[in-house]
């Protein structure tokens, strides 16, 4: 609570180990708070916020890679000084923490920046840098906070393939993001906020059919009506978008289509993505 205000209220969620949470919400859902409350930097009036069964402090630090929302390196230095300082912090030695430093600069196309100072950099170039700085220990837990913000859709590729890799060491990941198909292909579960309370928390998959409403794409040079097992809820040309009625399965919907001399060339069940969950999360409240 902030004064007579609650910011966060009756939240719990966990992080396992190789699984990537999406925390999702709009500006002022809390996210930010949350993760003060986790590294440490706000103390909860209640509740608890653990890593690995700890609450925060300076002796696990080298456990967590966190790239902030902000940008907050030391900018009239050179990127790869900055990079073997922050990773001697972070307990490698500075003979590894230099070479890990030259690697990833080179894997990430920066190679040529090692020299440059950070203030010279474009802003999704220190972007770069500064995730690297969040991982090059190999943190137990990596929260990430709009990591592709700033971001060209080459990088963005890069920067998601980069905590694939990361999740597949064994790494605990939050990734704070706006942008939904990004929950869609990098994380197992999702926890969407509204002012500071879970309206939605599970796996994907989970949160889909909780919230989201089936649909099948069907393609076929017949016209297709209306039935007992779906509706129609719009066409394009050929194209149609059908909603099952009380749980038709999609065989049943399939058979029948068959049954009434539908020439069927296309057939696709489909899932209601996070991005239509989310407005709908929102939309509802604010009605």
């Amino acid at each position: 609570m902030v004064g007579p205000k609650r910011i966060i209220d009756n939240l719990s969620f966990a992080v396992d180990a190789g699984e990537t949470l999406a925390l999702a919400g709009s500006n002022g859902s809390g996210k930010t708070t949350t993760l003060r409350c986790l590294l440490g930097t706000m103390r909860p009036t209640s509740g608890r916020a653990l890593i690995a069964g700890s609450p925060f402090s300076p002796r696990n630090s080298t456990r967590v890679g966190y790239l902030p929302e902000e940008r907050g390196l030391y900018r009239k230095e050179r990127v790869l000084d900055v990079m073997s300082y922050f990773g001697h912090l972070k307990g490698l030695d500075r003979v590894r923490a230099r070479k890990e430093a030259v690697s990833y600069l080179e894997r990430v196309g920066l190679g040529d920046k090692q020299r440059s100072r950070l203030d010279k950099l474009s802003g999704g170039q220190h972007q770069k840098v500064q995730l690297g700085i969040a991982i090059m220990n190999e943190p137990h837990l990596l929260v990430l906070d709009e990591p592709t913000k700033g971001l060209d859709p080459i990088n963005r590729q890069l920067l998601m393939d980069l905590v694939v890799e990361c999740q597949a060491r064994g790494s605990g990941v939050i990734l704070v993001t706006h942008h939904m198909e990004e929950i869609e292909r990098l994380c197992q579960r999702a926890l969407v906020l509204r002012d500071g309370v879970a309206k939605a928390h599970g796996t994907i998959a989970e949160i889909q059919a909780a919230f989201g409403s089936r649909r099948i794409l069907v393609r076929s040079a017949d016209v297709i009506s209306e039935s007992t097992t779906f509706s129609v809820e719009s066409r394009q040309g050929d194209l149609y978008r059908l909603i099952p009625r009380s749980g038709a399965p999609d065989r049943d919907i399939l058979s029948e289509l068959v049954a009434t001399g539908s020439r069927v060339a296309r057939f696709e069940p489909q899932k209601t993505s996070m991005q239509e969950i989310f407005v709908r999360l929102y939309s509802e409240d604010a009605a």
